[in-house]
C-alpha cells in the first residue's frame, strides 16, 4: 500500500547522482549502512510493494538531513528512511532506549535530587554499571540536571511592567531540566526588546528523541498536545511561539507533519527559532539593544545539522555579528556525531566520535574563547570531545546587553 507522505512522483525525482551518499556522515564510518540513496529512494520503491524489503540497518541513519540539504532534486530522503522505520520496524524498545527517549519523565525524577544524580552519573562504577546493564557507553559524559526547573524559576520571577508585546516560549526539556539559564537569557533578551514572555500551557517534550528510539506513537501524542497548546496561545495566529532549540523547532514545524501525520497548517508559520525572531526584531523592525562596553570575544560558530536543514543558520550568525567587539569564525559544515541519544549508546559511541572528529579538530585549530551553537546535544558532544565550552547565541547576546 502506498504511504500517505511518499508519492511515486517524488521517488522519481531521485536522479541517482549519489551526492546524498557522498555527504552522509554515517557512510564514511559505518560500512553496514547502505547509504541514503539505497536506504531511501532505491529501497522505498520495493517497500511500497512489500514490507518484506524493510531492513533494520535503517536504524543507522542519524536523521541529520544532510542528504536532503545536498540533494539537487529536493527529495526528502531522510523522511523516507524515518517513515519506513516508523511503519515497518519490529525491533523491541529496550529499557535503555526508553530511558533516553522519555526526557520529561526522567527529568522530573532527577531534578529534585539533581546534586546526587549528577554526582552518581559521573562516578566510574556507576558508568561501568550503566554500560554493563543498559549498554550506555562509559565514556559518554552525561548532561547535568538542574535542581530548579525553568518553569519553577519563571513563576517566581516577575517581568518588567509596561511590556505591551507578547511572545510564547517553547522551552523544551533541555531548558526545563538541564540548563534553565538559557531560558532566563531568552526572557532577558525578549524583555529588552519590549516583549513579555508567556509559557505554553501543558507543553510536553517535542518528541524527537521518542521517534529516534522507536516510540512514534508517544511522539505523536505529545505532538498533538503541543500543536493544540501553540494554537490556543497564538491568538488566531497573531502571537508567535519561539523555541531556542533547533531540533525542537524543526520537529514542530516540519516533522510533525512529514513523519507523524499531524496537521500543523494552523501553527507552522507561528513557530519560530529564537535567533531568527531576535534578528528580525533588530534588523527589520528597528528594535534597539544597549550593549556593554569593552566586549572582546573570539567566537567560533558551529551550525547544527537540523539548523542547516532549515537554512536558518544565517540568522544566528548575523545576530552574533551585531554584538560589538565580536570576532566570529563560521566553522566548516560538519556533523558533530551525537545525533541526540544516538551517541550515548555503546554500539554507536565510536562511530559518533569518528563522525565528529573533523569538527573537533577544526575547533581546536580556530582556538576560540568558546563555541557558539544553537543545539543542546551538539553542546554536550563538543564540550565532552574538546577543551572548549559552548554557549547558545541567545545567551551570548544576553550577556552582552545591559
Amino acid at each position: 500500500m502506498q504511504k500517505e507522505n511518499i508519492s511515486p512522483n517524488e521517488l522519481e525525482q531521485c536522479i541517482k547522482c549519489t551526492i546524498c551518499t557522498a555527504y552522509c556522515p554515517m557512510v564514511a564510518v559505518r560500512p553496514q549502512y547502505p547509504g541514503p540513496k539505497a536506504a531511501g529512494p532505491d529501497m522505498e520503491r520495493y517497500r511500497l510493494k512489500s514490507e518484506a524489503y524493510f531492513e533494520e540497518t535503517l536504524k543507522y541513519c542519524l536523521n541529520c538531513k544532510r542528504c536532503e540539504v545536498a540533494c539537487p532534486s529536493g527529495v526528502k530522503i531522510a523522511d523516507m528512511i524515518q517513515e519506513a522505520r516508523i511503519e515497518y520496524s519490529n525491533a523491541p524498545v529496550k529499557l535503555r532506549d526508553w530511558i533516553l527517549a522519555n526526557t520529561d519523565f526522567m527529568g522530573s525524577l532527577a531534578s529534585p535530587f539533581a546534586p546526587v544524580v549528577n554526582a552518581i552519573t559521573g562516578l566510574k562504577p556507576a558508568k561501568a554499571l550503566m554500560e554493563g546493564v543498559l549498554k550506555i557507553d562509559h565514556r559518554r559524559t552525561f548532561p547535568k540536571y538542574s535542581g530548579e526547573k525553568f518553569e519553577t524559576w519563571f513563576k517566581k520571577n516577575i517581568q518588567p511592567e509596561g511590556l505591551e508585546k507578547v511572545i510564547n516560549y517553547f522551552h523544551g526539556c533541555f531548558v526545563q531540566y538541564n540548563y534553565p539559564q538559557l531560558g532566563k537569557d531568552f526572557v532577558k533578551v525578549c524583555n529588552a526588546l519590549g516583549y513579555k514572555v508567556n509559557l505554553l500551557e501543558g507543553e510536553k517534550c517535542c518528541g524527537v528523541a521518542l521517534v529516534a528510539n522507536g516510540m512514534a506513537s508517544k511522539a505523536k501524542k505529545n505532538g498533538k498536545n503541543n500543536v493544540a497548546a501553540i494554537e490556543k496561545a497564538s491568538a488566531g495566529g497573531q502571537v508567535k511561539t519561539v523555541a531556542t532549540s533547533t531540533s525542537c523547532t524543526n520537529m514542530i514545524r516540519n516533522e510533525y507533519g512529514s513523519l507523524l501525520g499531524i496537521d500543523t497548517s494552523n501553527i507552522k508559520e507561528v513557530v519560530d527559532l529564537a535567533t531568527r525572531f531576535v534578528y528580525d526584531e533588530i534588523v527589520n523592525k528597528g528594535a534597539k539593544l544597549k550593549f556593554k562596553e569593552g566586549i572582546a570575544l573570539n567566537l567560533a560558530y558551529h551550525t547544527p545539522c537540523h539548523m542547516e536543514s532549515m537554512g536558518w543558520q544565517v540568522y544566528s550568525i548575523e545576530m552574533l555579528k551585531l554584538i560589538p567587539g565580536v570576532k566570529l569564525t563560521v566553522l566548516d559544515s560538519n556533523c558533530c556525531g551525537i545525533s541526540g541519544t544516538y551517541g550515548f549508546k555503546k554500539e554507536n559511541y565510536e562511530y559518533s566520535q569518528n563522525i565528529g572528529a573533523a569538527l573537533f579538530k577544526n575547533i581546536e585549530r580556530v582556538n576560540p574563547d568558546f563555541v557558539a551553537c544553537d543545539c543542546e546535544t551538539c553542546k554536550w558532544q563538543i564540550e565532552m570531545s574538546t577543551s572548549y565550552k559552548v554557549k547558545h547565541p541567545i545567551s551570548i547576546l544576553a550577556e552582552a546587553i545591559e
